[in-house]
């Protein structure tokens, strides 16, 4: 069927509706990831941590994460989208509520892990629900809701750390401010939660289990009758070619998806948007700020990273995927070439490192931000998508924790200058790998994107 007679027939409002309650999802991932950047000054004070335990307590949500992208695609081959989605958000919601009331480094760091197993499965699974259940004409602006939702939460998180650091003076802060920061999420844990009760499974999933008639019924209110009906053939047809088998990924193109999905997800780490998401303040304070001032420039941040983001969710379905990597990674290479540069001279009283860390964050936002996640949620085949996309954020939580274990022993070790030149280095490898090997998969159906990695075996 041509595109305009789908576009004509689809059903918009209702599967981005359904789109937005998945992508919630993101938003926990955006604030419990980012909440520490609040809280970790007044956290060392408190418990008296030194650069590597400072690096421990920001960096142990990622092996909760690690944990729970790792078993989030098996589990939800088996049991469903949905319900893995659900146990996210009850994960979550124990751990924000763990996180806030610890009297120990040990107990704040056992909340943070369980938190972090509920963002590892939410990670993988958001974008892959949304992937599966969006039509293929809609399919990139749709799961960069997912990154959206996580620049509000972080966005909203900064205004929340700022607002409660104020509420009380730093005694206050460095006792109880901080225990509402964490305390707070779990607000949109339960949100999330109540939500998914109204969400539909994934066809693709459904189709997948035997359960052809419901998953019919979820696309003809997607894309109408006609539409469905060739969708669920194509549907039927991918998956009696494929084995169900990990081994499948290694088997002629599918180990070139493979490679894509993990080194991507690898890249979008190691470039460094998260050092500066998560010590954006300390940052900041490097250049002579004061508290205030540093939380201040935060929030700026996190403005330009939503509003970036949404210029890439505008951008996604009409440039495509490859040109906006090859755009991003350049300008973040130069920013942090210049950032590293500031730090090196010592010209950092002015503003130059804040409009190149702003440049960087608009940068990541229009490209590795939300392409990353759309990439790894559409290369895969069916029946295996959920344990092939949970492959590559295990890789991306992995490198996530390494650069967070290791960006303070950095600063302290061989300076802001060096540990920024390191990040360029990574995002000039980004741009020479999005140009080498990343395919552009805009406007091709999970089933075409599944063809086209078959024809390699030929």
């Amino acid at each position: 069927m041509n595109t305009s007679i789908q576009a004509s027939r689809t059903n918009l409002g209702f599967v981005t509706l359904v789109s937005i309650v998945a992508a919630i999802g993101g938003l926990l991932f955006g604030y419990d990831t980012a909440v520490i950047s609040g809280a970790i000054g007044f956290m060392q004070q408190k418990f008296n941590l030194d650069s590597v335990m400072t690096g421990w307590a920001v960096s142990c949500l990622m092996i909760g994460a690690i944990i729970g992208a790792g078993f989030a695609g098996a589990l939800s081959d088996r049991f469903g989208r949905k319900r893995m989605l659900v146990l996210a958000a009850i994960l979550f919601s124990v751990g924000s509520i763990g996180s806030a009331i610890p009297t120990t480094i040990s107990q704040f760091v056992v909340a943070r892990v369980v938190g972090g197993i509920g963002i590892g499965v939410s990670s993988t699974l958001v974008p892959l629900y949304i992937a599966e259940i969006a039509p293929a004409r809609y399919r990139g602006r749709l799961v960069s809701l997912n990154q959206l939702a996580i620049v509000i939460g972080i966005s909203a998180i900064y205004f929340v750390n700022r607002t409660v650091a104020n509420a009380g003076g730093p005694a206050w802060d460095i006792s109880t401010g901080w225990r509402w920061m964490f305390g707070l999420g779990i607000a949109p844990g339960l949100v999330f939660m109540l939500l998914l009760l109204l969400v539909p499974e994934s066809p693709r999933w459904l189709e997948k289990q035997g359960r052809g008639d419901t998953a019919i019924r979820i696309l003809e209110r997607i894309n109408g009758l006609q539409q469905a009906q060739l969708e669920i053939e194509d549907i039927r047809e991918s998956l009696k070619n494929e084995t169900g088998s990990m081994g499948q990924l290694f088997q002629g193109g599918f180990r070139i998806a493979l490679l894509v999905g993990v080194v991507l997800a690898i890249l979008q780490q190691v470039t460094g948007i998260n050092a500066i998401m998560y010590y954006a303040p300390e940052i900041f304070k490097k250049t002579g700020a004061g508290t205030d001032a540093s939380l201040t420039q935060t929030i700026i941040v996190g403005a330009v990273n939503l509003i970036f983001t949404l210029v890439s969710l505008w951008l996604i379905d009409r440039v495509g995927r490859k040109v906006l990597l090859l755009i991003g990674s350049a300008l973040m290479a130069i920013s942090l070439l210049v950032v590293g540069y500031a730090f090196h001279t010592g010209n950092t009283a002015g503003p130059l490192v804040l409009v190149f860390v702003l440049l960087f964050v608009a940068a990541f936002a229009v490209s590795f931000g939300p392409i990353v996640w759309l990439i790894i949620a559409e290369i895969f085949p069916t029946r295996i998508r959920g344990r092939a996309t949970a492959i590559a954020s295990v890789a991306l939580w992995a490198a996530d924790y390494v650069v967070s274990q290791t960006f303070p022993v950095l600063l302290s070790g061989v300076g802001s200058a060096i540990t920024f030149w390191m990040f360029a280095i990574m995002s000039i490898i980004a741009f020479l790998f999005t140009l080498s090997v990343v395919p552009e998969t805009k406007g091709r159906s999970l089933e075409d994107i599944e063809r086209m990695w078959g024809a390699f075996k030929r």
